[in-house]
């Protein structure tokens, strides 16, 4: 099954519902924001709404931004990608939307003058009021400051009527209000919960998924709309040393008939890898790495049916990231989540592609040491650790609507710690709420397959016998609030995650 949808203009259906954490009450936020004025400030925090249904919309959207960047805006954050219908000239092709916010040095009208000078350069033309563009920019907010001219006015007038900003607005805050400027958003909202209850009185989180308002994930020049069901990554692994099929898939030949078992078995994306990170392994180097991994990811994109899957390069080598996706794999899934290369998180951003970010303490090597097993309070530690890596991974210039989240099971992990994280998602989603909202709705990834701690548990010493258990923490996991399950034997944890979708769908029925 296709799981893309043409990210060129479409008129598509969409189903289900994604859930949303909520601020019931800021009531701090009473106070009047600061009266009109114009400013001239060294520095100022600024929120920006874009919007693209002409041509090629993300294209559209990473130009935007590299021309912000270019013109004097630091990008700090970025909102969710939402797909949306039109609103007011409703006979129009569909729209990307999302927000961003950063700090600039321009006063407001230069601000102005910028973004304007951004969509001219695209190809924006006077044209209808709400008509079609391939760019459109507005200003939300610039500072804690109102702001009335004949040209400008900020907080944009129309923000609290519009799902299509108020959706990635939110997602560019979290629940903690961190500073004045923020709480000064909120007041601006005229409501006493501020920004949130004005989303909640908009409809909210019930609004999304809904027909008009998707949250996606782009792959290449297609959309991922990732949050109908559970999708599944089958692992092909290209090392002599796996601690679970190490040896089994070096020739090409073996590797692409695994390949083959793992579509037909009904695989989503094949995650490849040639680089061991099983506990104490030794490391190769990228070139080493890269002579594994060329011939068997031509050889895989050959595949009859392998149309509208997801290869996936599962290392933390730059360079390899780099020379796989040019050769057409899809997304790069970095243990290290940017640690073990520091040209890792650029190199992403400049690809342009889905970055699967883990977490884990020290490296394979070190990973299982007394000092990176020590936790206070496990979902909450890896929650806030995660967090940093992506921030650094979102400043590097990897928007948050390319994150996939992945909490690490078995990396830096002892058998409790991984059995807090399987029952644990929520607390984790909930914990990166409280700074991100856009990274708390990212996919979550997690990657229970055959690992020690089930054999542990179940008394099965050989990782090929630890099936049962992988589909019992998967189980767990997706009922959890997991999206993507990283599985050897793809066929039973398929099944497993048929029923949980089903089970999910139901429940959500019932409320």
């Amino acid at each position: 099954m296709n799981i893309f949808k043409q990210i060129l203009p479409s008129k598509p259906r969409f189903k289900g519902i994604s859930k949303w954490s909520r601020v019931t009450c800021l009531s701090f936020l009473h106070s009047s924001p600061t009266p009109s004025v114009e400013v001239h400030s060294p520095e100022q925090e600024v929120v920006i709404a874009l919007g693209s249904n002409v041509g090629n919309r993300l294209y559209n959207f990473n130009e935007a931004l590299h021309l912000m960047k270019k013109l004097g805006v630091q990008i700090t954050r970025h909102g969710c990608l939402y797909e949306t219908q039109p609103a007011y000239v409703t006979d129009q092709p569909f729209f990307l939307n999302s927000v961003i916010r950063g700090v600039t040095k321009l006063g407001p009208h230069e601000l102005l003058a910028a973004v304007k000078k951004i969509e001219k350069d695209m190809g924006r033309t006077a044209g209808i009021r709400y008509g079609p563009r391939p760019i459109d920019l507005d200003i939300l907010f610039y500072g804690n400051f109102k702001i009335n001219s004949d040209a400008l006015t900020v907080p944009h007038e129309r923000i609290w009527e519009r799902p299509f900003v108020m959706a990635p607005l939110i997602d560019i805050l979290g629940l903690a209000i961190e500073s004045d400027v923020v709480a000064s958003w909120h007041a601006f909202s005229k409501h006493s919960g501020g920004i949130f209850e004005s989303w909640k009185k908009l409809g909210g989180d019930s609004l999304i998924g809904r027909d008009g308002l998707k949250r996606v994930l782009p792959v290449g020049n297609h959309l991922w709309d990732w949050s109908k069901r559970t999708h599944v990554m089958g692992v092909l692994n290209l090392t002599p040393d796996s601690f679970s099929d190490g040896g089994k898939f070096q020739s090409v030949e073996a590797a692409v008939s695994q390949v083959r078992l793992m579509v037909s078995e009904g695989a989503d994306i094949i995650d490849i890898g040639a680089q061991s990170t099983r506990p104490f392994a030794s490391w190769i180097s990228a070139e080493e790495e890269l002579d594994r991994l060329i011939p068997v990811l031509e050889a895989i994109l050959e595949i009859p049916g392998i149309e509208g899957k997801l290869v996936s390069v599962d290392t933390f080598h730059s360079e390899v990231a780099l020379e796989t996706i040019k050769r057409g794999a899809h997304l790069v899934n970095d243990v290290s989540g940017g640690q073990l290369d520091s040209k890792m998180l650029k190199v992403a951003a400049d690809l342009g592609v889905p970055y699967v970010a883990m977490h884990m303490r020290g490296d394979p090597g070190t990973m299982l040491s007394d000092e990176n097993l020590q936790y206070e309070d496990v979902c909450v530690q890896v929650a806030s650790e995660l967090y940093l890596q992506i921030r650094d991974a979102e400043l590097s210039g990897v928007p948050a609507w390319r994150i996939i989240v992945d909490p690490g099971i078995g990396f830096s992990k002892n058998t409790e710690h991984n059995l807090e994280i399987l029952m644990g998602l929520p607390t984790i989603r909930r914990e990166i709420a409280m700074k991100s909202l856009a990274v708390s709705h990212a996919p979550i990834l997690i990657g229970p397959s055959r690992k020690r701690f089930l054999g542990d548990i179940c008394n099965r010493p050989d990782a090929t016998q630890r099936d049962s258990a992988t589909v019992a923490a998967v189980t767990a996991g997706i009922l959890g609030g997991a999206n993507i399950i990283r599985v050897h034997n793809v066929r039973d944890n398929l099944d497993s995650a048929r029923l949980c979708d089903a089970l999910l769908k139901h429940g959500r029925a019932l409320s």
